[in-house]
């Protein structure tokens, strides 16, 4: 059994995974980057080891550096988090030889899911429908513009070894292909160490559609239903949703059957998400595989009232899946819907910096922020812009809508600009309201005004907010709690 469980990551997962170990008995511990040493994270794990001066490819992608952290801090297991190295077979295969628990799947999984082409043939031999292109066998420019010229313009150029809309790009003709193969290329190799690209038909406005799955060490493997992951902003999802709208019945049964081949095909074990893109007929197509948890797994854990990261734990531990989920007798409740909270310029998408000089979560029932950050956080361009997660659960859509729309008004941050307006353009649509939208409805959105508010009215803003707060200099006393001093709690 696990008695300490190192956490290779940081911010808001980094947090979130540290919570369930606290609540299993588990010493969680974290790593840190030098420069990185004052972070959220750091300051929530039982202890935390440094992985030293550096960038992230010296320290949070260090393989020997994390290897090191552990034996330092007698860790028993490791668990990756998303992003950085959770999709590394090499790592989970260091892992696994330095005698360690790797809280993932086989490293064969991670490495056949993770080339997107390997991927895609084995969901084709699995019985599961492909988005229509290339197949890795044509290479140089001629052979991949024949090909784009059979299938018909769009296409979308995506890296092999690629994720998060990295080095992808859509191309409308001919002409503009040599130039987005060459695009494509040199990213791929500088994200993923990869140059290999190959060509997709566009799919006109698709939905985004994901299944959790799960394995154990006994080979069972089940669905925990779906995820609408339609809201996204260059390729990236920025709002969540679950159930979906777009599926039935009939549909929702397909698509998880096919979601459960694919992980059965390659051995799967823990939690896993196989995507797919949902066409105006309603067909479906295998689009890939995130061999790790997802950044939207709390909505799934909301609906079905289960804790992922403490399963993930238990089945690394030689645990089998329970009973009720191999019987297929789960069943989702209410709605949830995830919100995306960026760094980030709301309308240009860019990543921004500052110090946060308030921080106000939003709160009351059916409403869960996983945060990285607090009042006081630096945020850089260093790591992901990503800053917290707010995640609100109803009985129904309608009335998680409106909670949405309530807590990320009541959602303050002041000292960075974030891509809240833009979240808050997308739960004002009409369209996401009326439950019918895709991939394109971030673009469909009336224009946003790119603006940053100066120091001043960030400094401004948030000693109005340290004014109103109980207790603060200046506050209303009109009660005895606004009294700075001259009143205590009972008890």
């Amino acid at each position: 059994m696990i008695k300490r469980l190192l956490i290779a990551n940081r911010g808001e997962i980094a947090v979130r995974v540290a919570h369930t170990a606290r609540e299993m008995g588990i010493e969680p511990i974290g790593v840190y980057a030098e420069s990185d040493a004052g972070g959220f994270h750091v300051a929530r794990m039982a202890r935390a080891a440094s992985l030293g001066e550096g960038s992230s490819r010296e320290t949070y992608l260090s393989i020997p550096r994390i290897l090191e952290a552990a034996r330092e801090t007698g860790a028993d297991a490791i668990h990756p988090g998303y992003g950085f190295l959770s999709e590394s077979p090499e790592f989970a295969r260091a892992v696994e030889e330095s005698g360690l628990l790797w809280i993932g799947p086989p490293a064969s999984a991670i490495e056949q899911m993770g080339d997107k082409l390997a991927a895609r043939r084995r969901a084709r031999r699995s019985g599961v429908p492909v988005v229509p292109g290339t197949d890795g066998s044509e290479t140089n420019d001629a052979a991949l513009a024949k090909k784009a010229a059979e299938m018909g313009f769009p296409i979308v150029v995506k890296p092999s070894a690629g994720g998060g809309g990295k080095g992808m790009s859509v191309v409308e003709t001919a002409e503009g292909l040599a130039a987005a193969l060459e695009e494509g290329r040199r990213v791929a190799e500088d994200a993923f160490g990869d140059p290999r690209v190959y060509l997709e038909k566009l799919l006109e406005r698709p939905r985004h559609v994901e299944f959790q799955v799960f394995g154990d060490r006994q080979g069972n493997v089940v669905h925990l239903f779906e995820r609408e992951c339609s809201v996204q902003r260059r390729h990236q999802k920025i709002v969540e949703e679950t159930p979906s709208c777009a599926l039935d019945s009939r549909v929702r049964a397909a698509m998880g059957r096919a979601a459960v081949e694919v992980a059965l095909g390659v051995g799967y074990v823990g939690a896993g998400t196989v995507e797919f893109l949902l066409d105006e007929r309603r067909d479906f197509y295998f689009l890939e595989m995130n061999t790790r948890l997802q950044v939207e797994h709390p909505i799934t854990e909301e609906t079905l009232g289960l804790d992922l990261v403490r399963a993930q734990i238990e089945v690394a531990e030689g645990a089998t899946l329970p009973a009720d989920w191999r019987a297929g007798r789960l069943s989702p409740r209410g709605h949830a819907i995830e919100l995306r909270l960026y760094a980030e310029d709301p309308a240009t998408f860019l990543p921004r910096t500052g110090r946060v000089l308030a921080c106000e979560p939003p709160s009351g029932p059916g409403v869960r922020v996983d945060a990285g950050f607090e009042e006081g956080s630096t945020v850089g361009l260093d790591y992901d812009p990503l800053l917290a997660k707010l995640v609100v659960s109803g009985q129904d859509r309608g009335s998680c809508l409106s909670r949405a729309r309530r807590a990320l008004a009541d959602w303050i941050v002041l000292g960075v600009s974030t891509n809240a307006p833009l979240l808050a353009a997308v739960l004002a649509s009409k369209e996401f309201a009326s439950g019918h939208y895709a991939t394109d409805l971030v673009s469909r959105l009336p224009a946003l005004p790119s603006s940053i508010p100066s120091d001043a009215a960030w400094i401004a803003a948030a000693l109005a907010i340290s004014e109103s707060k109980p207790g603060a200099p200046g506050a209303a006393v009109a009660e005895p709690w606004g009294a700075a001093t001259g009143w205590r709690a009972g008890g």
